[in-house]
């Protein structure tokens, strides 16, 4: 039974991914602009930030949107397909759970978040321009 039931939800995947993933696309929100030295700064901090994800998780997606939406050019690892990616995920956080962002700081210091509505608020929180 465990088998009907993995082969069930393995077919549903093929099947409504790509859908998916061109909704991702066709509703991608526009980036935020940022004069070229403040780009350039994000994209500094943004190099001590990965995120281990599925692509087509549909909370994975909600944190890939919120990535455009800010212009942040965070790494994205596989975690489904690549099992160094998953190994590190596990090893890291205790779980294989994606969404998970992985945020190491100056020190070195290594913190995994996971949850997508997390991960979107310490994206926001971080990186949001301030309002005018």
């Amino acid at each position: 039974m465990k088998t009907v039931i993995r082969a069930f939800f393995r077919t549903l995947r093929l099947v409504l991914g790509p859908f998916m993933l061109l909704k991702e696309r066709l509703t991608r929100p526009r980036g935020v602009q940022r004069a070229p030295a403040a780009q350039a700064a994000v994209d500094a901090q943004c190099q001590n930030l990965a995120l281990y994800q599925f692509s087509t998780c549909p909370f994975c997606i909600k944190v890939r949107q919120e990535m455009h939406r800010l212009s942040l050019p965070i790494e994205q690892r596989d975690a489904q397909h690549h099992s160094g990616h998953r190994d590190a995920l596990l090893q890291g956080s205790g779980a294989t759970q994606v969404p998970c962002l992985k945020i190491t700081d100056n020190q070195g210091q290594t913190q995994w978040l996971q949850d997508s509505n997390a991960i979107v608020a310490y994206l926001q929180e971080r990186f949001a321009p301030a309002a005018a």
